[in-house]
């Protein structure tokens, strides 16, 4: 009987790490077509009667302006180039952070959201963040950090019903992605943590005052 269950439990592992290990192989080469946030927001909006909105369209990135990628390095990962997926020392602040107050800070690298958007459901628990690490650790080592950027800034929500620079550029702007200016680049990266609730047209002080700091820490960036 144990035996049974153990050559059970193997078998299930197995075909676990053989169907997550091709997904992510696959996704190195195809652009995912969809998320599980886009599908959860779509059912959002059907469930409170707004019209559906869904605004994406795949752009490899040297079709997006260089300024978006360091705009949200600056932003979002400062450390993205070097680490390894985890930014061990943002995560410790995370916690502690957490520990004392009621506001949750996340310590995501810009892979670990990779991670969590292509492959995960939204939601906060243990399970889906291992979930989230193992995916991390896959995507770092058959992607590499070029495709995981192209990846991102072609799934991120950067608005309601916004998905990825291209979509984003022509909505805001009115222009491709290619075509993004330094500044325009820095507004579209400091609205990622709350991208449904920062103005990007006639952006407010903070977001003013926030996109010009991004703007201090950017850096041209080389894959």
């Amino acid at each position: 009987m144990i035996g049974r269950v153990l050559r059970f439990v193997g078998k299930a592992l197995l075909w676990f790490l053989l169907i997550t290990v091709g997904w992510v192989i696959l996704y190195r080469f195809v652009p995912p077509p969809v998320t599980f946030l886009m599908t959860k927001r779509l059912y959002e909006q059907f469930r409170d009667d707004r019209p559906l909105k869904l605004k994406k369209h795949w752009k490899p990135i040297h079709e997006i302006s260089p300024h978006l990628p360091s705009a949200v390095i600056a932003a979002e990962d400062q450390l993205f180039l070097s680490h390894k997926g985890f930014d061990w020392e943002a995560i410790q602040r995370a916690y502690r952070q957490n520990k004392q107050g009621n506001n949750m800070r996340g310590g995501s690298t810009i892979s670990q959201q990779v991670a969590k958007n292509v492959f995960l459901w939204p939601g906060r628990s243990y399970v889906r963040k291992g979930f989230e690490a193992y995916f991390t650790v896959l995507i770092e080592l058959f992607w590499g950090k070029k495709r995981i950027m192209e990846v991102y800034l072609n799934v991120a929500e950067m608005g309601i019903g916004v998905y990825g620079a291209e979509a984003a550029a022509w909505y805001y702007f009115d222009k491709p992605a290619e075509e993004l200016s330094r500044y325009e680049a820095a507004l579209i990266a400091t609205i990622l943590p709350n991208p449904t609730q920062y103005p990007v047209r006639n952006p407010g002080p903070y977001v003013s005052r926030r996109a010009r700091q991004v703007m201090r820490y950017m850096r041209p960036v080389e894959f």
